[in-house]
């Protein structure tokens, strides 16, 4: 096997064996420490311009399913692993990890001690960073590291969205016998998608909610939205820093109060600053599918799927008009809010969990009844 080498831009390096492309890419080194879902985490437009590490010790050993794709191709830059199997084993595979990474031009290095680096990380903060299978000088990489921009100031949503509108028809569908769905709604309610990066298993809950959705490029203007009469709207995830997107926010505020508005992730975000809020970029971010969130109206704890680097500062928000509804209980950062007079709530995980828990798919069934109520 051929070397490949991650180098920080604090001057850290870690060299191991490479299992995807003979490549060299760089971006914000994050982690995640979910257990599964990786082909879901590769395929996550959210991902844009940052290279993943996996805390779980093997990835690769389930291969990858077209049917578990979240959009038509993998957006990570690179990836960072302790072990990556050489051996794949699930009957729904129908390709090896490796070869999708390598397919799409992705490197891969794994052998390294993913603990390590991860601990380097949440002290110091994410980085910057180059991993390369074809540069063997570990300094002049360092050196690119210290050289690409800094994912503050950057907008990415518009570099990942749709460039053309389309309607999405498809429900969820069981990934085995065994497993049990509730049947889907029959098809009620109009919703607009904008696309700052969406995955397709959050279309897919909309659907299974019973929305006819019609997705949009992330530049769609709030009269073209409207001109479709939708009962709905609704804000995705996607990457980036979500400041710089002036025009998304200004469209976002010109559509509060025309229409019930659900906004997650990077939606969150646009809906946050366009009610006059502001936003900070965290420290390493939220990227897993085990963070406890509680929902402030219940009082009930969510286990819940994230991958963010961006928050709002509820301090920012003015609380005659914004109730908080979700907070996270690992760092007290604040996961979902609602408007006390127009229908609009938004949280800043991922209900649609892929991968991760099902405890907030009540969240889809909670924007239909919103848009029953304001029929």
């Amino acid at each position: 096997m051929d070397s490949a080498i991650l180098a920080l831009e604090d001057g850290t390096v870690f060299e191991g064996r490479s299992f995807g492309a003979p490549a060299e890419r760089s971006g914000e080194v994050v982690f995640n420490t979910a257990i599964t879902g990786y082909q879901e985490i590769f395929t996550d437009p959210s991902y844009t311009g940052q290279i993943v590490i996996l805390t779980n010790p093997q990835i690769g050993n389930y291969g990858t399913s077209a049917a578990d794709n979240e959009s038509r191709r993998p957006y990570i830059e690179g990836l960072a692993v302790r072990e990556f199997s050489g051996i794949t084993s699930n009957w729904r595979s129908d390709e090896e990890a490796r070869t999708f990474l390598a397919n799409a031009n992705i490197p891969v290095v794994s052998d390294l001690d993913t603990r390590s680096l991860v601990r380097d990380l949440r002290s110091r903060g994410v980085m910057r960073g180059v991993l390369s299978v074809i540069e063997k000088d570990a300094q002049k990489l360092v050196e690119k590291a210290r050289s690409i921009p800094s994912m503050t100031g950057l907008d990415l949503a518009s570099r990942v969205t749709t460039r053309e509108s389309y309607n999405w028809t498809k429900s969820v569908e069981s990934c085995s016998p065994s497993e049990l769905l509730a049947p889907a709604v029959e098809p009620r309610f109009n919703v607009v998608a904008y696309d700052f990066g969406i995955k397709q298993n959050i279309l897919r809950r909309l659907v299974h909610s019973g929305c006819k959705v019609t997705v949009v490029p992330a530049l769609t203007s709030a009269e073209d939205v409207l001109a479709l009469k939708p009962d709905g709207v609704f804000l995705s995830n996607g990457p980036g820093d979500p400041e710089p997107l002036h025009t998304q926010i200004d469209n976002v505020r010109r559509l509060i109060g025309k229409a019930p508005i659900f906004g997650i992730c990077l939606g969150h975000q646009i809906l946050g600053l366009a009610l006059g809020g502001s936003t900070y970029k965290l420290k390493f971010g939220h990227r897993g599918a085990n963070h406890p969130v509680i929902n402030k109206v219940t009082q009930r704890v969510e286990i819940t799927s994230h991958n963010h680097g961006f928050a709002v500062d509820p301090d920012s928000l003015d609380a005659n008009d914004i109730d908080i509804t979700h907070v996270n209980l690992n760092d007290q950062t604040l996961e979902g809010f609602r408007h006390r007079r127009e229908p609009v709530f938004c949280v800043q995980y991922h209900p649609e969990a892929a991968p991760g828990p099902h405890d907030s798919h009540y969240l889809f069934d909670d924007f239909t009844r919103l848009m029953a109520d304001h029929a």
